[in-house]
């Protein structure tokens, strides 16, 4: 540790540390404009400057290492004078446009030029103008003439997204923040410029010209798309949801958000929005109230559980639902006599054993890693901030190891790769664990032939380090022997002093499994099963089989004689008989369990639209109209003491008993893309323009 004095008090810090960092620690506010607390140090603003003892001129406190006894001032005349003269120069440039800049209200410079700027500026010059960029649908670079050249965008996509995809052209007064060749900003955490950008350079394309930030009210809440669990400040103003922006969680996505996490509230406000109840009569869509659609939908059921039982109804639920709503979900069908209740939409494989699969570590851990093999995973795309965890793992010399169906650009070194088709997966990870057998001379678990050169290797890798996961990504999980890769995987981990889990697809994937909304081992149907058509009648929560599910055509489901779509979007017209309008995560309350197993509640934070209304409180009238028992909740906090215990987290667990088939499967793992996880992110303008959309579920 080096003690220093800032500003006449005594500060200790570890070697190696700057004075901006004395300065935090010590409470003391530094200006600055290029340092940020994630990115490296760029020191090219200057706004930092302070005075330090025995220094010929001021210092840049965010490139300034400490030394012991350092004596620093902070406010002194000197630093003052040299920030005031710092901002001089930042302004003779500045548009000064502050009463239409969409960054007003939020803006570093602007509150800065107020303690820093001076009333008038020596300098008459014509002001330089920056022609604007068009960079694709996210990224907004109408008014570049802002930009202070502080460089955070860029390296922000060199550190963290992983793609440097701005940079810095010319020089002097010339110099521009531009794509190369005419190219578009296309990483799917490229939202986080906007966050990062201390002036209003780079704002948001759709959130442009809507709202002031002081017209804002702002709620926490969590995203409803991938398992992170990322922490969301929604902003509303009117009753809807204007902008979405990261709530720093240093333990789960830092200061971070997903493009899709940003954006996909644009979805909210979507023409597709379903706002009152509606059913069909010959072939014709029909408005009706609550009453009379929930009372249609209950006699449905009680008249097909009387003619032909229980068991000729079941249940799909999105695990993108609350777990309150899973848990009155699987209660309903369980009153009603059935087990027919799954959330394992995508699966192909569904043996389980009552233990919660989940990510086998916390998600901070990832960053420390010195091994990471993960098996049938796009894992850039599919989890992007558990992938920018990797990457900083890469970053600090970690080796990550991939068995996949083909090589993809993960923005990060892979140290070694063993590509092959998704039917030999089970094969492949056999012959990984051979090799690594070989090396520790003890018994392979399965007898496979020579492993191949890529196997060896990544054993050889395996054994190295001391953090280490084996992460099974979506496609994995949706693996016709999902169960046998899991072994397989444990067997490799408990040999290489490994952590094993899954990286998790859903925001719910754990959630639905801790309020088991799934069906009883060897009782009731499965998704697959219910998915075939053969039921009397089928509820439809919160999905749409066409998109969400492992059906290439979902068309046949038309044939099934009710079938009931609870949806905040006018979904599966085609097949449903009933279409019931739910509050979708910005208009209800509830609870997610990220793949960490950490169970995050949140708030609504707009009314409901239309005659929209939380699900939990639909299944909750359904149930009474049923004459179940256990549907007597008020609040929902009633509905969660029920739901899960306290202690839930004894029973995460990705140990298995299952055999180690390596057997060749013929069936292909189906996994979302990006832009298609769910209905929100399907139905969003904007991200539907990114080059990552695809209209089509990719195989693989």
């Amino acid at each position: 540790m080096v003690e220093i004095e800032l500003d006449g008090k005594k500060v200790e810090v570890a070697e190696g540390c700057t004075v901006m960092h004395a300065a935090e620690k010590a409470g003391t506010f530094i200006p600055h404009f290029c340092y940020h607390k994630k990115l490296s140090i760029a020191a090219n603003c200057r706004m930092c400057l302070v005075e330090v003892e025995k220094a010929p001129k001021p210092m840049p406190a965010c490139a300034t290492p400490v030394t012991q006894g350092m004596v620093v001032r902070t406010q002194s005349d000197k630093a003052v004078k040299a920030q005031k003269s710092v901002m001089e120069f930042l302004l003779i440039n500045h548009p000064l446009d502050c009463p239409i800049c969409d960054q007003g209200g939020e803006c570093q410079l602007q509150d800065l030029a107020v303690g820093y700027g001076g009333s008038a500026s020596r300098y008459q010059e014509e002001k330089r103008v920056v022609f604007h960029k068009n960079i694709g649908p996210l990224i907004s670079m109408e008014e570049m003439s802002r930009c202070i050249h502080c460089t955070r965008c860029v390296r922000f996509g060199q550190e963290v997204a992983g793609v440097m995809e701005l940079g810095m052209s010319h020089r002097g007064e010339h110099s521009e923040i531009e794509t190369f060749v005419g190219a578009t900003v296309d990483s799917e955490l490229s939202g986080n410029m906007i966050d990062v950008c201390p002036v209003g350079a780079l704002t948001s394309k759709p959130f442009r010209y809507n709202a002031r930030t002081w017209e804002l009210s702002r709620r926490r809440s969590v995203s409803p798309h991938d398992a992170t669990g990322t922490n969301l400040i929604v902003q509303v103003k009117n009753n809807q949801v204007m902008r979405v922006v990261p709530f720093e969680n240093e333990s789960i996505n830092e200061c971070w958000i997903a493009d899709r996490d940003r954006f996909s509230y644009e979805a909210l406000n979507s023409p597709e929005r379903l706002t009152q109840p509606m059913i069909k009569q010959d072939g014709q869509w029909m408005v009706v109230d609550w009453a009379t659609a929930l009372e249609y939908v209950a006699n449905g059921l009680r008249q097909i559980s009387a003619d032909h039982g229980p068991q000729q109804w079941g249940l799909l639920a999105s695990p993108h639902s609350t777990a309150e709503e899973l848990y009155l979900a699987a209660q309903l069908v369980r009153g009603m006599g059935s087990e027919n209740i799954d959330t394992r939409l995508r699966a192909l494989d569904f043996q389980h054993d009552g233990a919660v699969r989940w990510l086998g570590t916390s998600v901070a851990s990832l960053s420390e890693m010195q091994r990471v093999l993960v098996v049938g995973a796009h894992v850039r795309k599919d989890q992007p901030l558990l992938a920018q965890r990797i990457r900083q793992a890469a970053r600090r010399g970690g080796q990550v190891l991939q068995i996949n169906e083909t090589v993809r650009d993960w923005a990060m070194p892979v140290h070694q790769s063993l590509i092959t088709h998704s039917a030999n997966w089970p094969q492949a990870l056999a012959e990984v664990a051979a090799a690594l057998a070989q090396f520790l001379d003890i018994p392979a678990p399965v007898a496979v032939a020579q492993p191949s050169a890529q196997a060896v290797a990544i054993a050889k890798s395996l054994l190295g380090g001391e953090r280490k996961a084996i992460l099974l990504g979506n496609a994995a999980a949706h693996h016709p022997k999902a169960s046998a890769l899991l072994a397989l995987a444990n067997w490799l981990a408990k040999h290489a002093k490994a952590s094993v889990g899954f990286l998790g697809e859903a925001a719910n994937t754990v959630g639905a499994q801790v309020v088991h909304a799934l069906p009883k081992q060897g009782q009731g149907q499965n998704a697959l099963q219910m998915l075939q058509g053969q039921l009397k009648a089928l509820l439809l929560f919160n999905t749409e089989p066409a998109f969400d599910s492992s059906l290439v055509d979902a068309s046949h489901l038309a044939q099934v004689p009710m079938v009931v779509t609870f949806s905040p979007f006018k979904a599966n017209m085609d097949i449903s008989d009933v279409l019931l309008p739910l509050a979708p995560f910005t208009e209800t309350a509830g609870t997610f369990f990220n793949t960490e197993g950490v169970a995050q509640s949140f708030h609504a934070v707009v009314k409901p639209l239309g005659e929209a209304r939380p699900g939990w409180k639909v299944l909750r009238v359904l149930g009474h109209m049923l004459g179940l028992k256990g549907f007597d909740f008020e609040t929902l906090e009633e509905v969660r003491a029920q739901a899960w215990s306290a202690d839930y987290q004894k029973n995460l667990s990705n140990q298995t008993q299952a055999p180690m088939d390596i057997s060749t499967s013929t069936q292909i793992p189906v996994s979302a893309s990006i832009y298609q996880l769910d209905g929100l992110v399907r139905r969003s303008p904007p991200l539907q323009r990114t080059a990552d959309a695809r209209p089509e579920v990719n195989h693989g």
